[in-house]
């Protein structure tokens, strides 16, 4: 349950990043994971991705209300059912800061987190990453976190790519990063759109390396995924 590591405080956080692309439920299924699993969380949201999210689910979030917001989100399932998932006294471990303030605790190395997740990660996202822009709390974080050498996983969501992005996602590659496409596979036995949602999720956090029982895993069995159990 968010144990306590040298160089780490009580609370140590990860970071967690959502920007413009379209797959707000695989923000939502990483952000309840990491709750469940006792971790804390630093969340960064993005102007874009507001949009993004009411498109995707009708909530509007907001700064002054992101508490009630961010519960009505995550206790939404992958299909847009609301109350799908029981959100309790989890949230309080989150702590959100707003995108535009550039003197976030997330903004400074000396901020002690256990590293950052982008999810889902926009070619914008990936691009100001790659190129150290800054331009917001998101890439400022980012970039911090490559400098202090933590893990920093980024979840792209875009097809086709381009040749311009597949170089910043190599940039990323060679500056730490690790890069995870939104690939949903099918060998975990998926039968509802939760389930293929979970598996990206669950593969962010194998990434980051945080367990999780988001899916099923390989076991070296043909046809284990198509058996009940």
């Amino acid at each position: 349950m968010n144990p306590v590591k040298p160089g780490e405080t009580r609370r140590t956080p990860w970071i967690v990043g959502v920007s413009g692309a379209s797959g707000t439920p695989y923000a939502a299924s990483v952000l309840r994971a990491l709750l469940d699993g006792g971790e804390s969380v630093d969340l960064v949201v993005s102007r874009a991705s507001r949009l993004t999210l009411l498109d995707e689910t009708g909530i509007s979030f907001r700064d002054a209300h992101w508490q009630d917001d961010l519960r009505e989100w995550l206790a939404r399932g992958a299909d847009g059912k609301p109350g799908s998932f029981d959100i309790g006294a989890d949230i309080e471990r989150v702590r959100y800061w707003a995108a535009g303030d550039l003197a976030a605790g997330p903004s400074s190395g000396s901020y002690p987190v256990k590293g950052m997740l982008i999810v889902p990660a926009s070619t914008a996202c990936v691009a100001g990453v790659a190129l150290g822009l800054s331009k917001d709390l998101l890439q400022r974080a980012a970039s911090v976190t490559l400098k202090e050498g933590r893990k920093l996983v980024v979840a792209v969501r875009e097809t086709p790519l381009n040749g311009q992005t597949l170089r910043h996602l190599v940039t990323l590659d060679d500056a730490g990063a690790t890069v995870v496409p939104a690939s949903p596979a099918f060998y975990a036995g998926a039968t509802h759109i939760q389930d293929l949602v979970d598996f990206v999720a669950g593969r962010v956090l194998d990434a980051a390396g945080v367990e999780h029982r988001l899916y099923r895993r390989w076991k070296g069995e043909l046809g284990g995924g198509t058996r009940t159990t």
